[in-house]
């Protein structure tokens, strides 16, 4: 692994293609033997840091379309959080059920699941029939897996009914040293960032471009008034930039004063800060309090000038399902994914019926989305939301912080790289955005 990365650091990029790959690599992984680990504690006791290993695995040999990578960055995404505390389920059932359907994929069905979605770092090996991608190239990669051997996924690959995420419904994912990936998850790696700035958008950009603007999604115009709940966490930074350089008017909430300036430093300038103003719209674990609804309502319309939100950007799912659709405007879209505070949603349904709103689900991004996500990032019209970068050692540290909601933006992982602010070959554009790439690096909030 060495002789790789001094030939990555050396800008010898033509010459890993000749270089040994190693039997095995490091990589953080959870194991089958451990899935009962948290039985009976509630979520936010559940210890990523005693489900997470970083161990040596072997490594896979790329197959009739794949490509084995060598990572130079990753990022911690909230599949990592659920994978590590074994919600909704373990995630070796994904491995087991993928490994059914075919020999290559029987690969994946290991006792150890290596963990990550996002990745950046350099082609080392490219399998049969790989034509658009050589050694050398450097990537980042998205997380859509697909088999596209139905006819279902041929006009939207994400509705492909062997669609999977990648390092959450697959193994060997982006948080290792090496990670294997399908040819058509690869995209450029943006020339004007860093090797971990580049991982970082590569999971949450791509959702929120489908979520918000999209066909598939809320079909953004310019005028909207969107409401971006968690607006400067990993999700909602992307969604609300998304808006601001789609000619929108994002409405941003957040928990507290530092992910207000976030949002603020993003161009936003209405923001609620939910604590400080003490919205709790439950009056207990199983009542929901549709005064608080009300009050919501009427401070988005105070900062909007009256107006109510033409989309409302949800992913929190159960804590304010109910209130989303409550306050989207007549006629307007509730777009949802994630669910980050649970999966069981409720509200009001006459306020769904009666006033013609739609709810539409969406889930990552199909290739084409996610390559104009990509696009929108090396072009500086997209920035980077990296508010901190680990090694790969402290990988289970920073997905419990991300678990107990101590970050911002999103959280950065070194696996092959040595030191942060490798990697950039176009220090001209990145001059033009440097304050802005830079504007979300903070440290975790304390607990």
């Amino acid at each position: 692994m060495r002789k790789i990365l001094d030939a990555i650091l050396a800008g010898e990029l033509e010459e890993v293609g000749d270089l040994p790959v190693p039997e095995f690599y490091r990589g953080v992984t959870l194991h089958a033997d451990e899935t009962e680990l948290f039985d009976g504690l509630p979520s936010r006791d559940k210890d990523p840091r005693r489900s997470l290993h970083l161990e040596d695995v072997p490594t896979p040999h790329p197959a009739v379309g794949e490509v084995l990578v060598a990572v130079m960055a990753s990022g911690i995404n909230h599949n990592t959080v659920w994978s590590s505390i074994f919600e909704p389920m373990p995630t070796f059932g994904f491995l087991s059920r993928y490994g059914r359907t075919s020999q290559q994929a029987s690969r994946h069905d290991q006792p150890y699941h290596v963990l990550g979605s996002d990745m950046a770092g350099v082609v080392l090996r490219c399998g049969d029939g790989v034509t658009g991608w050589k050694p050398g190239d450097e990537v980042v990669a998205h997380c859509l897996s697909v088999e596209l051997d139905q006819p279902d996924g041929h006009a939207d690959t994400m509705l492909d009914p062997e669609q999977r995420i990648w390092g959450f419904e697959t193994n060997f994912g982006g948080l290792a040293e090496l990670a294997l990936v399908k040819a058509n998850q690869l995209m450029p790696k943006p020339g004007h960032l860093t090797w971990e700035e580049s991982a970082a958008s590569g999971l949450v950009n791509s959702t929120a471009y489908r979520q918000l603007v999209s066909d598939n999604g809320a079909h953004l115009k310019q005028g909207d008034t969107v409401l971006i709940w968690g607006a400067s966490g990993g999700l909602g930074s992307y969604a609300t930039q998304l808006a601001l350089n789609g000619g929108a008017t994002p409405v941003c909430v957040v928990s507290s004063p530092q992910k207000a300036e976030a949002c603020r430093q993003m161009g936003a300038e209405l923001v609620i800060d939910r604590k400080a103003e003490g919205f709790r719209f439950w009056k207990d674990e199983q009542t929901q309090d549709p005064r608080e609804w009300k009050r919501f309502g009427a401070r988005i319309r105070e900062l909007t000038g009256g107006d109510d939100p033409d989309i409302v950007f949800e992913h929190p799912g159960r804590e304010t399902f109910g209130a989303s659709v409550y306050v989207a405007r007549r006629g307007g879209t509730i777009v949802t994914c994630a669910s980050t505070s649970g999966f069981q949603h409720s509200f009001d349904n006459r306020y769904l019926w009666m006033h013609l709103k739609r709810i539409v689900g969406t889930h990552f991004a199909n290739y084409r989305e996610a390559w104009e996500a990509n696009r929108l990032i090396a072009k500086g019209q997209i920035h980077p939301t990296l508010s901190q970068v680990v090694p790969l050692e402290r990988t289970a540290q920073a997905v419990h912080d991300v678990h107990h909601n101590l970050h911002q933006g999103k959280v950065g992982v070194l696996c092959l790289a040595p030191e942060e602010g490798l990697g950039v070959s176009d220090p001209e554009l990145r001059a033009r955005h440097d304050a802005a790439i830079n504007r979300f690096r903070t440290e975790p909030e304390p607990v």
